[in-house]
């Protein structure tokens, strides 16, 4: 498994992240809880995402190194979208989006951000990010224009911060799945971008 992990900011910059030392992350009896656990203490005590992305980036590679459970974690995509989620633990009151997501083959999505910070990590297949920033066009705000793509491997993780914009399209002969872990959404600044129209409308 590949261990490269990348940053995709607010200007559609991707950056290499340090990189980890896997053996340093293998644990005996890794479980989700104690993952969702040690990712609310980590929560509680940053103040900004430039110090808790990091940790939580390797929070999820501990995970998904260590927890074969978390890896067979998946539907098949659908027939009518090529696109499947499986939501890992929904709870009243917790803040976070934990789910895993199938592409089938040749699925591209829209081009949006998230509206709040969020890590991803590729499980099985491959695919392609394209990254987006809004250009200066005081007539268009909402206009994007393409910055760069990267392909993602199994093993790879990318993180975004909140106003990100990229869009994703499954590549190869198999689904793409990957283990997404979002924070709060704020869902008036989380939007869907149209580049034909220049305009973006709430996800």
């Amino acid at each position: 498994m590949n261990a490269r992990d990348w940053l995709l900011t607010d200007g559609g910059i991707c950056q290499a992240c340090q990189p980890v030392r896997e053996w340093e992350l293998l644990r005996e009896e890794y479980r989700f809880y104690r993952f969702l656990t040690e990712i609310e203490d980590v929560l509680n005590q940053a103040s900004e995402e430039s110090s808790f992305l990091p940790k939580i980036r390797r929070l999820v590679r501990q995970l998904v190194l260590n927890s074969y459970w978390v890896q067979t974690q998946f539907l098949e995509a659908s027939p009518k979208t090529g696109v499947s989620v499986l939501i890992l633990y929904d709870e009243i009151g917790f803040p976070l989006t934990v789910q895993t997501v199938t592409f089938a083959p040749g699925t591209v999505s829209n081009i949006h951000n998230h509206g709040t910070w969020g890590v991803v990590a590729i499980l099985k297949g491959r695919e392609k990010n394209t990254f987006w920033r809004k250009g200066n066009h005081p007539d268009f705000p909402h206009k994007v224009e393409m910055v760069g793509e990267k392909i993602l491997e199994p093993g790879d993780i990318i993180s975004f911060t909140p106003n990100a914009i990229h869009s994703v399209e499954a590549i190869g002969d198999e689904p793409t799945i990957t283990f997404n872990i979002y924070g709060e959404t704020n869902s008036a600044n989380r939007f869907e971008y149209d580049l034909t129209t220049a305009t973006a409308k709430k996800f």
